[in-house]
């Protein structure tokens, strides 16, 4: 059964400054230099009217995956993430991210508005994990949903200390 997630957090920096650091390779080099598992940047493309699309694969080792779980899944596992950023006209930036675990295996979807506040910017978030894993399938999203929870305020508080030492 899917499971839901939500969650908000703020930066002191603005709107633009965290979308412009989403339209910079340099950005998504360094952001996926932080993970554990080995990731590429398969592509990233600003279109004219501002619109972001950001193209990734990590590839997750199986001493990266519980034991319980790496015993039904044969061979490598990939997450293939994606994310889109647009700009709306209220100086809020709307985004969608999504996930796909190779083979099927499951899938997660997130929503986030990322907006002006008096001393930064907030970014609200709510999403939704599946995995396909019988007999661990539900706990598997369940750890996984509090994980993403957790990761996506870690990846703003990343991009406010990288757009900082960018100045």
């Amino acid at each position: 059964m899917p499971r839901s997630f939500e969650g908000q957090t703020e930066s002191p920096a603005s709107v633009d400054e965290i979308f412009a650091a989403f339209g910079r390779t340099d950005y998504w080099l360094a952001r996926l230099a932080t993970s554990d598992a080995t990731a590429e940047l398969d592509s990233l493309v600003v279109d004219p009217d501002g619109t972001v699309s950001v193209h990734l694969t990590q590839f997750l080792g199986r001493q990266l995956l519980p034991a319980s779980v790496s015993k039904f899944i044969p061979g490598e596992v990939k997450l293939l993430h994606s994310e889109t950023w647009r700009p709306e006209g209220d100086g809020e930036v709307r985004g969608q991210i999504t996930v796909a675990i190779s083979g099927g295996l499951g899938s997660c979807r997130a929503k986030t508005w990322l907006a002006p506040t008096a001393d930064g910017s907030q970014l609200r978030f709510t999403g939704r994990v599946e995995v396909k894993i019988p007999l661990v399938g539900g706990n598997l999203e369940k750890s996984l949903g509090a994980n993403l929870a957790a990761n996506i305020p870690e990846v703003v508080r990343f991009t406010t200390t990288w757009i900082t030492e960018q100045a």
